[in-house]
């Protein structure tokens, strides 16, 4: 039998409204947005439920993503159902650190909490990133490191889609050296800085020193780090990652290849949206995908019980 993986997404899939049904209809999913409002010293669930400019404001989006994400995990933990293995992209990372067992949730929602606010503050302005279609990641990497100013890959997203990230000067002067080269298009993302590059690296030295009072417990669930695409194995590693995360590439499609050669061939995509499992037919079309975002979702969950 095959091994079953949780994945869980990022920024950018947040809406008004994600995991409400959740939130009416199950226990313990109520009990994590209430968790995540009382670790944050936000009106979580008035964030996600009701209409409001902020939640796709960083740091209001990061701690409202992952209530979401961590209420429908439990709701999918009651079925009976845990992961052999565990990975999120970006901020879904966390998500998968709930599902390891490796931070305490109520831990994770607070780290969370000051990741957005970090993020947010570290670039208000000056940054940009780019959406870079049908191109090589070794040809945008040599051409990155060509470019004058902060430009390097924010995400390895899935083959033909890499996103570049830095200063605006930069990451333009990048795309049109790309699309020069061949790419299909370049499309700037509306995006509040440019996450994941060396400009986010103050963030991660505060995030680090929020991650100092954290208790990180044994990993009961094997999960794979972005920074590396590799498993942690080793829970002194975690913090350490985790700071590194902000600044640092995420290695999503070698995450999930890494997955498969294990032997995962079940995906399940926990949280808003479908972005993984729109990757995952461009990574690897053979493996099962199933995405849970709706209350209606879990029956997709039967064959797995």
């Amino acid at each position: 039998m095959g091994k079953i993986a949780f994945m869980f997404p990022g920024q950018g899939a947040q809406y008004v409204g994600m995991g409400k049904d959740f939130y009416d209809a199950v226990p313990v999913s109520r009990e994590m947005f209430e968790l995540a409002g009382k670790a944050s010293g936000l009106d979580v669930v008035g964030l996600c439920f009701e209409e409001n400019d902020k939640i796709n404001i960083t740091e209001y989006t990061q701690i409202a993503m992952l209530a979401a994400e961590v209420a429908i995990l439990k709701a999918v933990e009651e079925k009976g159902i845990r992961p052999d293995v565990t990975a999120g992209l970006s901020l879904g990372e966390y998500g998968a650190l709930a599902a390891s067992g490796v931070m305490r949730t109520e831990d994770v929602f607070k780290v969370v909490r000051q990741r957005g606010i970090y993020m947010q503050e570290a670039v208000p302005t000056g940054g940009a990133m780019q959406a870079v279609l049908g191109l090589d990641g070794a040809v945008i990497e040599k051409v990155c490191e060509e470019t004058e100013g902060i430009v390097s890959i924010a995400n390895y997203n899935c083959p033909g889609q890499i996103v570049i990230t830095g200063e605006e000067k930069a990451v333009a002067e990048a795309a049109a050296k790309l699309s020069a080269a061949g790419a299909k298009r370049c499309v700037a993302l509306n995006v509040s800085g440019p996450f994941h590059s060396s400009m986010l690296a103050g963030a991660g030295e505060n995030l680090g020193k929020v991650l100092e009072e954290v208790e990180i417990g044994e990993i009961r669930i094997p999960y794979i780090a972005n920074v590396t695409a590799d498993y942690v194995t080793d829970k002194t590693q975690v913090k350490a990652l985790l700071t590194k995360q902000v600044s640092s590439s995420v290695r999503w499609q070698q995450t999930i290849e890494r997955m498969i050669a294990d032997g995962v061939d079940t995906f399940v995509e926990i949280g808003p949206g479908k972005t993984l499992s729109g990757f995952m037919r461009k990574i690897n079309k053979s493996v099962k995908t199933i995405n849970i975002e709706k209350l209606e979702d879990l029956e997709k969950l039967s064959g797995l019980m």
